[in-house]
């Protein structure tokens, strides 16, 4: 007996798990993450259509969080699918390699490594030490987040002019990185500044 209501807990707990794992079509939103054919997805655009007759239509843009590959598909009313398993984990950013950048995870010291089209135009503003939010499908990583600020030295600014003092002048400034951003004409070559990487654009300079 008391095997039989184990068995039949553990059933209905298994029941619950799937179904609290899953999503219905009616859930579909934009920047929805959900996992078809063992990759993940997210909804980029999303139109709810409702026909005079028949099922609701879900009409969504979905982009392939690995491959960046996108494409359309439509949804009816009632279509389940799951929900993609995402982690985030802290990581700092260690070396580049030809063809990918190595990240470690530093409480476990577990290294992982993205693909020049996973990291993106984030490598912009990505330098050695950086901590960062890294996104892993399962046990993959797949992606990464860069912290909203990050200090970085100009290498190359043309000096300030005297009688530059206009509001609002900027002139153009390489970071350490390459990156090439507008600084206020007060800002010197050698100098750290402040960048928000939401924008990727100059917020102050830094006190050494």
């Amino acid at each position: 007996m008391g095997g039989r209501l184990t068995a039949k807990k553990t059933l209905i707990l298994n029941q619950y798990l799937q179904e609290t794992y899953m999503y219905e079509s009616s859930d579909l939103r934009k920047g929805l993450k959900i996992e078809m054919d063992n990759d993940p997805f997210v909804v980029v655009d999303f139109q709810f259509k409702k026909p005079g007759k028949g099922q609701s239509l879900y009409k969504c843009k979905l982009k392939n969080m690995i491959t960046g590959a996108q494409f359309e598909k439509t949804f009816r009313s009632g279509d389940k699918f799951n929900k993609a398993d995402l982690e985030e984990q802290e990581m700092e950013y260690l070396y580049a390699e030809p063809e990918s950048y190595c990240f470690m995870n530093t409480t476990t010291y577990v290294q992982e490594f993205l693909s020049k089209e996973q990291v993106g135009d984030a490598v912009d503003l990505l330098v050695e030490n950086t901590v960062c939010t890294v996104l892993f499908f399962g046990e993959r990583a797949i992606g990464l987040t860069l912290p909203n600020f990050v200090n970085l030295r100009v290498t190359k600014s043309e000096p300030w002019a005297k009688g530059d003092t206009a509001t609002g002048s900027t002139k153009p400034a390489t970071l350490e990185t390459g990156f090439e951003i507008q600084v206020p004409p007060f800002v010197d070559e050698g100098q750290m500044v402040k960048i928000d990487t939401r924008t990727r654009e100059y917020v102050e300079r830094v006190s050494e």
